[in-house]
């Protein structure tokens, strides 16, 4: 069988790859056609997640060998065959490059193809550049973090009071102290 791969970055809006490659090869294969097809470097630790619907992380495969002491399966990509953890289109994976900023691809299963086989991992649609393969923790945090000037005219007043609520603004509000949570000694 064939997988059809699609591969997108939440960092570059017109990236996007297509990766087709047999069932049986393994998570090394997969992680080297990407490299490729992005012109990365080999010589950096990354993983693969096997994710769930929401793209929660699920089951971690490793460049190398990281933990033999846990009660959890350790799966390395180089003994680790796609089709022992893809089975269904739709299903998703991250592949985590730079593990020091928690960087990665999002990655769908598109299509399985019964029936044929590949020799060789081949990228098959490749459109836009790739974000840079390594960025600063610095430059990191500052590409996320954004605009920390919002004041208060973002929130509102800086004097905030609860006593300045207005109890007829709010139905339902009986005369019991329970009955409005704001008269409560913890506010």
């Amino acid at each position: 069988m064939i997988y059809r791969f699609l591969m997108l970055s939440d960092e570059v809006d017109d990236f996007k790859r297509e990766i087709r490659i047999d069932s049986e090869a393994t998570f090394l294969d997969l992680r080297n056609i990407i490299l490729d097809s992005v012109k990365y470097s080999k010589d950096q630790m990354d993983s693969f997640f096997i994710c769930d619907d929401d793209w929660s992380k699920r089951t971690e495969v490793t460049l190398v060998e990281m933990d033999t002491t846990s009660d959890e399966d350790s799966y390395t990509m180089a003994e680790t065959r796609l089709d022992e953890l893809v089975e269904e289109e739709g299903q998703r994976l991250l592949f985590v490059f730079d593990n020091m900023t928690e960087r990665a691809f999002f990655m769908e299963l598109r299509e399985i193809i019964p029936g044929q086989d590949l020799k060789e991992a081949v990228c098959t649609k490749s459109v836009g550049n790739a974000p840079a393969q390594l960025i600063s923790f610095d430059e990191f945090e500052s590409k996320n973090s954004g605009s920390s000037d919002l004041g208060e005219d973002f929130y509102g007043d800086s004097e905030y009071d609860i006593d300045e609520l207005d109890r007829e603004g709010f139905e339902g509000l009986g005369d019991g102290p329970m009955d409005n949570p704001y008269d409560d000694d913890r506010y």
